[in-house]
């Protein structure tokens, strides 16, 4: 496919993903509206689910980009120029998180999706967050400049790291300088750590800290985890997509497949570790500010069980163990059909996993019970609109990166290792 033809290609589909992508924006906007006039939060959740979703995608390529550099991996150079062109959307993303920024500086409720925010919420049992002696602890880590803060900064780390991985890869394609990747090798040394940073802060304050007074210390382990399954099943979906359009046709060989697929086998394995050391731990201590977390995702205060237990199951199986047993099969790790039925399998239910961490909450209800009502799980259309409205601007930026350079690193010292890459 000609040069030409590719950009063409590119940038139709480019202009509907961006023309999906308004639309889908302007519907979630629309709810984000009703829910910043009524102080109903969950409309506002849909935005934070879509945008977590989204940005755990590019997150994980960012650290898988960087790992291949770390470790001097050759085979996978051409899915690499994928991971550069998806992380495009870096900016954008920053750009989608400013309307949750704008709750605590603009809404009359600065604790609207975020209590801790506002000292005049009041909590279950407990009077209010300025009188909560947990939030007097946390105070000086949870407080609104300091988030703002750290909630830029967040992004200017993989904005930063991103950008300057592309443009070295970029320019290697024109001059072929070997010592542009010399320098994304130091800087992904130093990038690791610094992603790793961002991402596990990002993690405590948009997911952890809407229930501050939960304490776990290996919550953004489990959101890296998660980062690369999410990562690793969204590089199998569009390198196939890609082969078959022509971008990647006769390249993508069958041993790039298997190897990402091995790669999601193993973060399965490391998603259930870390899921089921946090939850064992948890309940072997048995410390009433952690196990709340849990018991609300599985009972009422009254006893029964409520949604989200059928969630939790449902990750179990389905999160776990049904991809797991798959991914053991050799043919599901070869054969296209599988391997894309497996990835898409991931993302979904990697999307009920950032349901079930952010959704549920303890809702203040004087007459009922303990006194409190649990958000239940629930699917509304504004979650459906900010899915495809930043999923859209995402897939635009990517097209927008493709046409500035080629499908694969040409120049790249290592390109003829993985082009004859075999098992």
């Amino acid at each position: 496919m000609s040069s030409d033809t590719r950009n063409s290609k590119g940038s139709q589909v480019g202009l509907i993903a961006l023309v999906v992508g308004i639309v889908g924006i302007v519907i979630a906007l629309f709810g984000f509206k009703q829910g910043w006039d009524t102080g109903e939060v969950r409309p506002i959740m849909s935005w934070l689910i879509a945008l977590g979703f989204w940005l755990s995608i590019a997150v994980g390529m960012l650290f898988l980009v960087q790992i291949w550099y770390v470790f001097h991996a050759r085979w996978p150079t051409i899915i690499r120029r994928q991971c550069e062109h998806f992380m495009a959307a870096f900016p954008y993303l920053l750009v989608l998180f400013l309307p949750l920024l704008a709750i605590p500086f603009l809404h009359e409720n600065p604790g609207l999706l975020w209590k801790w925010m506002d000292g005049h919420n009041e909590l279950p049992g407990h009077g209010t967050v300025a009188e909560d002696p947990l939030y007097a602890w946390k105070s000086p880590f949870l407080n609104i400049p300091f988030f703002a803060i750290r909630g830029i900064g967040i992004f200017v780390v993989f904005i930063g790291v991103a950008t300057l991985l592309r443009k070295w890869s970029f320019d290697t394609d024109t001059t072929g300088n070997i010592n542009n990747m010399h320098k994304a090798r130091r800087l992904s040394s130093l990038g690791l750590f610094l992603t790793a940073i961002a991402m596990t802060l990002g993690s405590i304050d948009w997911f952890k800290s809407l229930e501050y007074h939960w304490f776990s210390t290996m919550y953004g382990v489990w959101f890296f985890a998660a980062c690369m399954r999410a990562a690793l099943a969204s590089i199998i979906i569009l390198t196939v997509i890609l082969a078959c359009k022509g971008y990647l046709k006769g390249i993508l060989k069958q041993a790039h497949r298997y190897d990402i697929a091995c790669m999601m086998l193993a973060f399965t394995v490391f998603w259930a570790y870390i899921s089921f050391s946090q939850y064992f731990l948890i309940y072997s201590a048995n410390i009433p500010e952690e196990t709340f977390w849990y018991n609300i995702r599985e009972k009422n205060f009254d006893g029964g069980l409520n949604s989200w237990w059928w969630v939790s199951m449902g990750l179990i199986f389905g999160h776990f163990l049904t991809p797991f047993l798959l991914l053991l099969w050799y043919k599901t790790k070869v054969v296209i059909w599988r391997t894309v039925g497996v990835s898409i399998w991931i993302l979904a239910f990697h999307l009920l996993d950032l349901y079930w961490n952010i959704i549920p909450g303890k809702l203040v209800a004087p007459d009922h019970g303990a006194g409190y009502l649990i958000r239940q799980f629930s699917v509304s259309i504004y979650d459906l609109a900010a899915l495809v409205g930043i999923g859209g601007i995402c897939i635009f930026a990517m097209c927008r990166s493709m046409k500035k350079a080629e499908p694969i690193p040409v120049r790249d010292p290592n390109i003829l290792t993985s082009i004859n890459y075999t098992e």
